[in-house]
């Protein structure tokens, strides 16, 4: 099925799709910041770009948005109905190359968290940030036996 949209248009929507700054990675980083952690954002230096880095506790942490990382099983993950092919080789080269950069920076000791989107939404915002604090401050007690 050809697209529904004029080279144009498509162009035009594809260029307010974002990368960075996204509201769900805001959402994240207001939420650290606010309860004293400090990041650095898209480290080039580390396989994948992750969007949050904290190097202090040696944790990277990934904000995908659900339809372009295909999160298997979510309502925010529709295969489109126009150039499927197309899409599905996009969103499955996301996919491998996210498990690619995960393994990279596991294997260099970094431990790495992945939020979706979706666990962002308003109701379910409480719980995914509360379970991210609980992970960080495991970080913090897994830094310091390591240490001892």
């Amino acid at each position: 099925m050809a697209d529904v949209h004029t080279p144009k248009q498509r162009s035009y929507n594809m260029s307010r799709v974002r990368s960075k700054d996204t509201k769900p990675e805001m959402l994240v980083r207001k939420f650290l910041f606010s309860h004293g952690f400090r990041y650095r954002l898209h480290d080039k230096k580390l396989h994948g770009k992750p969007d949050l880095v904290l190097p202090k506790y040696r944790t990277a942490i990934f904000v995908h948005g659900c339809f372009f990382h295909g999160h298997e099983g979510c309502r925010y993950f529709v295969v489109p109905k126009t150039r499927t092919e197309w899409w599905l080789d996009k969103i499955n080269g996301n996919r491998s190359r996210d498990e690619v950069n995960v393994e990279k920076l596991k294997e260099a000791g970094w431990r790495i968290i992945t939020i979706f989107e979706c666990e962002l939404k308003p109701k379910n915002r409480e719980e995914t940030l509360s379970k991210l604090l609980e992970q960080l401050k495991n970080t913090v007690l897994w830094k310091t036996s390591k240490m001892h």
